[in-house]
């Protein structure tokens, strides 16, 4: 099958629209655009972290309007409660009855932004919406609406205001990314032609949810040589055997780790997936679920992450 990110028709034309959408606002960072968007391929949740003014939210705002499904956007604060996400049983006094009122969690595609400025008690409320698809209220289970994302941003740990996020969390979101300063002419260029939030949400979605539920079914179809399967086991047990790491990645990092390698290899237009493609998605896959014994930044991760694929024969 073809999916080349070329032409007009066949899978690859919503992809290509959806890249190029983002792309002409987040100027200059192709690299987290495409893992971003393979994040959604893979059926995954999406951590953005930088410091202010970098374009996470842009970023996050920008693939979500892209996609014509429900979408909410939640500013985490410090007094937010975790009702404030899910909903709340109310009272109705005609009816006599409860009733619950859905909170901005139902929706396709949730925004989670500056997630670390809210207590751990309100970050996990998120989480079993994130892992299971669905929220539980009482004695009430509600299943969530496909496609469900969650992507969320985040300050660095040492700007004041900040709660770090519990293990179990970080290992609920499937990618991390940091977009880092653009170039010098990306940047000119971003100033030129910036578009606030207004102008982006006039632009209008290029696919819809049902595509994007497509596109996911495609991307699990994509095979994967034995070899590539070993390989993945490889470095997720480097991981683990490493000097530097306290606490290596779980078995859920490797289940993302093949997902988002399979999804890298649609992006590229193929129907299989190859160890390139594990080697580009392992620094954000894995880096965020490590535990190092000295650490200060989420590069101290990557840098053992490509010792690790350094180390770990690639197959042929």
């Amino acid at each position: 099958m073809s999916m080349a990110l070329t032409g007009s028709e066949g899978p690859g034309s919503g992809l290509k629209a959806l890249h190029e959408r983002v792309s002409s606002v987040i100027r200059g960072k192709d690299d987290a655009i495409r893992l971003a968007v393979a994040t959604l391929l893979a059926r995954g949740h999406l951590l953005i972290e930088d410091v202010p003014g970098v374009g996470k939210t842009t970023l996050a705002y920008t693939l979500a309007r892209a996609i014509d499904c429900s979408f909410q956007r939640i500013q985490f604060t410090s007094d937010l409660l975790p009702a404030d996400i899910i909903g709340v049983n109310v009272f109705n006094s005609e009816t006599r009855e409860f009733e619950f009122r859905r909170g901005p969690l139902f929706a396709n595609i949730v925004l989670a932004d500056e997630i670390n400025r809210t207590t751990p008690k309100t970050q996990s409320a998120l989480l079993e919406a994130m892992n299971e698809r669905r929220v539980s209220v009482e004695r009430t289970t509600f299943v969530l609406e496909e496609p469900f994302m969650v992507i969320a941003t985040q300050n660095p740990m040492e700007y004041r205001g900040t709660f770090p996020l519990p293990e179990s969390q970080l290992d609920r979101f499937a990618l991390h990314l940091r977009l880092g300063y653009p170039s010098e002419e990306d940047e000119k260029l971003a100033l030129s032609e910036f578009k606030d939030f207004s102008e982006i949400e006039s632009m209008g979605p290029v696919i819809t949810g049902q595509d994007v539920l497509r596109m996911q079914k495609e991307v699990d179809a994509i095979r994967m040589d034995e070899s590539v399967l070993d390989y993945i086991m490889s470095i997720v047990t480097g991981t683990r055997e490493h000097d530097a790491v306290r606490l290596g990645a779980s078995t859920r990092g490797g289940q993302f780790l093949l997902k988002v390698a399979r999804a890298l290899a649609y992006y590229s237009g193929r129907d299989f997936a190859v160890p390139d493609d594990v080697k580009e998605a392992a620094p954000h896959v894995l880096g965020h679920r490590m535990m190092l014994r000295k650490q200060t930044s989420i590069t101290d991760a990557h840098r053992v992450i490509k010792d690790i694929l350094e180390k770990v024969p690639v197959p042929v």
